[in-house]
């Protein structure tokens, strides 16, 4: 939201309150408070009214540092609470003299001039970013003409401007689909049902970070306004609805560094199980489909040779009008239980497609009104739209009564074979309701698809273990990590809205997210076989992957026999690398660095990475770029060093631009030098016993430079660790494994190798070891 008009004045009727001195300061071990008058005090008589801000400062984890900055203390909270790991009473380091305050947390300090008001955060006393003037400031749409009454309408705003530094690139607030850097945008923190195609998004996270090393995270769960470098090119302002506005500064150095902190903050992405990283089908939306049907797509992925893990049942499986009810329709549906059972006996896992929404229709309609169930009007009656589906209600996640029963109509699915549920919407929730718990019913909006997945992946986790609970989510806020996966919601099906997918779950995951997937071959209307092509390998070299559409089956075979080779042959691909992605994602579920990320993410001080959307790191040491065009080019960027392309072994030198061509069974993947890559030997499937005879393969192991990784088993446990270190001609290994596997080393020809067979393959050493093994290769 911009309040100025320029750089000196204030739109027309708009004030500006802005912290002028501090004029009183309590502190004790873990707070600061301060009264800050928005006028300087001269005399006496200057304290006889007038507006004062309270702000308080606490250090509630290692380099976070929080401010709270209130206008009336007064006002009742009836917001939702994000689910935050504080820890409110952490001593934190202050010093006070007469001009200044100094506020430390770990390497993150805050600098208060306390005469002439201004705000500094630095790291190693160097400014990060910085407030001064009219930055920190209450403002005011209208002057009531009595005092200094807030206005009766509620009319009043905090915000806070924080500086943006010369070649300073912000990212991040949650899933975006325009530009990967924030700079000169305007964003409201506001769940949507509006399409990738759009300024609109399903995941709003009021959090950013910059490529300086540091983050922001404001914690409210109302519509939060960002302003990145436009109302002030040189700031990024924030503003939220009401007498107070709190936020977190968080330290990185690193902008992986800042996502563990904020991950520590907010929760760290749930492991999902290592079935849901296989390639999933659904039924697609609008098309028809009965057993018979769905058995075809199952049987002919099968009969082809692709790997399929999941099948998905789309809305259609409950009869129209009756979204939900959570009854199988038995006009196409006569035996779901039978019908569940012979899917699974094929080996796959069963996903079936809900919403939080009751229609009139439904059998649930009435039980729900009965018993109080749903979202209320202001007047007592159930809140209900024609939007979607007629007369249909919204299930009130605040009911604590409203959940379990939500989540007994669902547990009877899973007791019928259901592993897994779409927890699709989540993004229309009204503002003019009344939720049971008295939530504010502006502030529940965003916070809604909070609860809702909450209560899914809760009932989930209690049904089928920790680790085993997945869904497949569009909505979230803050938290929303916690119950993976998310994809990216509806898009068209062409090159374009392939590019603004990526930019989208790049953003996402730059926003404390570990895992995402998207339509593969778009969701709306039909794509030409060779942009399928295109989004099959883009899709299967993503976190998740899933063949999903609205109108038209996603069946490989549906465009074309080529389009069966390119799903079968990525799928195997995928598959064989889930030694490395599993770990990856193991170490994702630890940390809260996402599987999928962008290039300035992990290659930061390269000023060639900080605009880079159209490729991406698939976990620590796997670059890739999707191919967005008709023409079959390759367009991408290597950093500095030697890069291995991982499916043809050719090696590119790094810090330049490449254009190539490119046939359907490749795409640009490459391991980036000294990276160790463990590679499984299953094709069809991606949980298997990842240490059986893996392979690790070793890239571009360069004069001191030294790798290392571990294989772990599907129950997390580390079954095998690699150390390699090259000095000169000489590389040294130390292998641990409990079970076979070879190392091999990538484009080397070793002339002998000590502790271990080998054998020359190609343009590679491949040694195998039976177990632990301690081996010099001499090159």
């Amino acid at each position: 939201m911009k309040f100025g008009n320029g750089c000196w004045l204030q739109k027309e009727g708009i004030e500006c309150f802005a912290p002028q001195e501090a004029y009183f300061v309590n502190r004790n071990d873990h707070e600061v408070v301060i009264c800050a008058p928005t006028h300087h005090i001269a005399h006496r008589g200057d304290t006889l009214g007038g507006i004062n801000l309270t702000i308080r400062i606490t250090a509630p984890a290692e380099d976070v540092i929080r401010v709270q900055t209130s206008h009336y203390l007064g006002v009742e909270d009836h917001s939702p609470k994000f689910d935050l790991n504080l820890d409110e009473n952490r001593a934190m380091d202050v010093e006070e003299t007469e001009d200044e305050i100094l506020v430390r947390a770990g390497n993150l300090s805050l600098r208060i001039n306390k005469k002439n008001w201004s705000m500094s955060y630095e790291r190693d006393d160097k400014i990060l970013t910085a407030s001064s003037g009219r930055d920190l400031a209450y403002m005011r749409t209208q002057w009531t003409g009595f005092a200094y009454d807030m206005d009766p309408e509620g009319k009043a705003y905090m915000r806070q401007q924080l500086g943006i530094d010369v070649n300073e690139h912000v990212y991040g607030l949650g899933e975006r689909f325009g530009a990967l850097v924030r700079n000169g945008q305007s964003v409201d923190i506001w769940n949507e049902d509006g399409g990738t195609s759009t300024d609109q998004s399903y995941k709003n996270i009021p959090f950013y970070l910059t490529d300086k090393g540091y983050g922001v995270f404001v914690n409210s769960s109302d519509k939060v306004s960002f302003e990145v470098g436009t109302e002030q090119v040189t700031k990024v302002e924030f503003s939220v609805k009401g007498e107070s506005l709190d936020y977190f500064v968080i330290n990185g150095p690193t902008m992986k560094d800042v996502l563990k902190r904020y991950t520590d903050l907010t929760g760290k992405p749930s492991l999902p199980a290592p079935w849901t990283y296989g390639l999933w089908l659904s039924t697609s939306f609008t098309t028809n489909y009965d057993e018979e049907t769905v058995m075809s797509f199952v049987d002919g992925m099968l009969d082809r040779g692709i790997g399929l893990r999941v099948f998905h049942f789309d809305c259609f499986w409950m009869k129209d009008f009756h979204w939900s009810d959570f009854l199988w329709d038995t006009r196409v549906f006569p035996d779901p239980e039978g019908m569940l059972s012979r899917i699974k006996a094929k080996g796959l896992n069963i996903c079936v497609w809900i919403n939080p929404y009751i229609a009139q229709e439904s059998v649930l309609f009435a039980e729900g009104k009965e018993h109080g169930y749903f979202i209320k009007r202001p007047n007592g009656d159930v809140w209900q739209w024609d939007m979607w589906q007629p007369g249909m209600a919204l299930v009130d996640f605040t009911n604590p009564e409203a959940c379990k029963w939500f989540q007994d109509k669902l547990e009877v699915l899973l007791d019928m074979g259901v592993d897994c549920f779409k927890t699709d919407f989540g993004e229309r929730i009204p503002v003019n309701c009344v939720y049971a718990d008295g939530s504010a019913p502006e502030k529940m909006h965003n916070y809604y698809t909070y609860l809702y997945n909450k209560t899914v992946f809760e009932l989930l986790e209690r049904k089928r273990g920790k680790g085993e609970a997945v869904l497949f989510a569009r909505s979230a806020t803050v938290g929303g990590q916690k119950f993976p996966v998310h994809w990216g919601g509806d898009c068209w099906s062409d090159y374009v809205s392939m590019e603004e997918s990526l930019r989208g779950g790049l953003s996402l995951t730059m926003s404390g997210f570990g895992y995402w997937s998207h339509d593969i071959g778009g969701f709306e209307s039909t794509s030409t076989p060779d942009v399928y092509k295109r989004w099959a390998a883009f899709g299967l070299m993503s976190s998740h992957s899933r063949l999903h559409g609205s109108t038209s089956y996603r069946v490989p075979w549906a465009y074309d026999e080529e389009a069966v080779d390119v799903v079968r042959y990525f799928t195997e691909v995928k598959a064989q690398l889930m030694p490395y992605l599993y770990r990856n994602s193991i170490e994702t579920a630890a940390t809260g660095v996402p599987m999928m990320r962008s290039m300035v993410m992990e290659f930061t001080q390269d000023r060639n990475c900080s605009y880079l959307d159209k490729q991406y790191m698939l976990g620590d040491s796997l670059l890739v770029a999707p191919i967005f065009n008709d023409e079959s080019k390759a367009i991408y960027y290597l950093p500095e060093g030697t890069w291995t392309h991982y499916l043809t072994g050719e090696v590119k030198e790094g810090g330049k631009w490449y254009e190539e061509h490119c046939g359907y069974l490749s795409i640009p993947v490459f391991a980036r030098e000294n990276s160790l890559i463990a590679v499984g030997q299953e094709k069809m499937k991606p949980d298997y016993d990842y240490a059986e005879n893996v392979e690790i393969r070793a890239y571009s192991l360069t004069d001191g430079g030294k790798a290392s990784t571990f294989v772990c088993g599907m129950d997390r446990q580390v079954e095998a660790t690699v150390f390699a270190e090259r000095n000169g001609g000489k590389v040294e290994i130390q292998v641990q494994a409990k079970k076979p596997c070879s190392i091999v080393l990538v484009n080397e020809i070793a002339k002998d190798v000590q502790g271990a067979e080998y054998q020359i393959k190609d343009n590679d050493t491949v040694i195998k070891c039976a177990g632990n093994a301690q081996i010099t290769v001499t090159l």
